[in-house]
């Protein structure tokens, strides 16, 4: 594999008036790809995520996982000089990527129209839960309060139960679509030589990911049934449990599956025969009883031999992975997908963005203390040391 440091993002310099998930998620993997990203906090408190919780030596889980590779600038822009530290960076960056409430940066001055007057050139990228504009831009739009308003949850969970996602999936929606549109920009700015403004919002992320049980219930038609972690029209396809407590998963997706999985994992040819489950229509019907037969072949099984007959039979199959499981992953370990980076309480493994690539590495720099590089930053924008000692007394930095 080629080692060189050159990466697709080098050079490009990105300010981020970020906090939560969304838009450092957006950040963290522009830095991945080798982006100088200058992360403007709170002076103290820096981003609210960063209390969130305690689980890595004392650092939040949320911020850990997005905020490497960045560097820190506490300001706070109610004071004049802060302001002026922000527009002076914006003025040569090449991306603003913000969260804040939808209008705030308009009324702090730093509307797109505002900042395409400081920098042509410059990328804006707005995230928000609903959008700039339209009946719900101001609602408070938390990750869950999305899952909800896209239809996630009426289709998640069981029949009894709605259940969200167990990570912030609104949130990564966003992020992705985010990232996604600001490499399309900066594209586009090599044809234009100007910047662009992308409009992203949380419900317009998670709803695209939705197109399957959107068009699934096409024309008021009724929608997927809430089916646990079992497919909503596919059977089998789900977990399955297993000897001393395990679960196995396993998906078929076809007629041929289906009689192979009778011959080699049930062995009982004959049930694929059966005029109640020769066709998957058949199948999900009587799924109950469906469930009963193949409980009665797993129930004395060790998950390795239901494992060992799924593969025998090529049957798609998988483990009901806890935590820990995925840490000590062999596969993961096999690919070396876990890499070493600093923090402020030491290093701890971080895990490489999806993706091997043969012409470049992955950024994987420590993540900043708040406003570790305060001072530096300022410094090369000209703020003298008197200046800056003033600003840290008025609380501005």
């Amino acid at each position: 594999m080629n080692t060189l440091k050159v990466r697709p993002l080098d050079d490009i310099t990105v300010v981020a008036l970020e906090h939560a998930i969304a838009a450092p998620f957006c950040t963290r993997q522009l830095a991945d790809l080798g982006a100088r990203v200058i992360k403007i906090e709170r002076p103290v408190v820096g981003d609210f995520a960063r209390g969130y919780d305690q689980r890595v030596k004392g650092m939040s889980s949320h911020f850990t996982w997005t905020n490497r590779s960045k560097e820190s600038l506490t300001l706070d822009l109610k004071h004049k000089e802060a302001m002026n530290a922000l527009l002076k960076l914006l003025e040569t960056a090449d991306v603003f990527v913000q969260n804040l409430a939808p209008g705030a940066t308009a009324r702090m001055g730093l509307s797109a129209d505002d900042l395409k007057k400081l920098n042509p050139k410059l990328i804006i990228c707005d995230i928000s839960g609903y959008g700039s504009f339209g009946p719900y831009r101001d609602k408070k739009a938390y990750d869950l309060l999305i899952q909800s308003e896209a239809g996630f949850l009426s289709v998640t969970g069981t029949k009894d139960s709605p259940a969200k996602a167990g990570c912030s999936i609104a949130d990564i929606a966003a992020g992705m679509y985010a990232y996604t549109n600001i490499l399309s920009a900066l594209l586009l700015r090599e044809r234009t030589g100007q910047g662009s403004h992308i409009d992203v919002s949380m419900l317009e992320a998670l709803s695209e990911w939705m197109g399957f049980p959107l068009y699934y219930s096409y024309d008021n038609a009724e929608p997927p049934a809430r089916s646990g972690a079992s497919h909503a029209t596919i059977y089998p396809y789900g977990p399955f449990p297993v000897a001393n407590g395990a679960t196995v998963i396993l998906g078929l997706q076809n007629e041929r599956e289906w009689v192979v999985f009778c011959e080699k994992v049930l062995l009982t040819p004959s049930l694929a025969l059966d005029d109640r489950f020769n066709s998957n229509t058949k199948r999900h019907e009587s799924r109950e009883l469906l469930n009963s037969i193949i409980d009665d072949c797993f129930k004395n099984l060790c998950i390795s031999e239901v494992e060992a007959r799924l593969d025998t039979a090529k049957i798609a199959n998988a483990r009901m992975n806890n935590m820990k499981d995925v840490w000590d992953h062999p596969q993961l370990g096999a690919r070396h997908r876990w890499k070493y980076i600093g923090t402020p309480v030491g290093d701890i493994p971080a895990l490489l963005p999806p993706g091997i690539n043969s012409d470049y590495t992955y950024r994987m720099d420590p993540i900043p203390s708040v406003g570790q590089h305060t001072k530096n930053i300022l410094t090369k924008l000209g703020f003298s040391e008197s200046l800056i000692a003033q600003m840290k007394s008025s609380g501005a930095i």
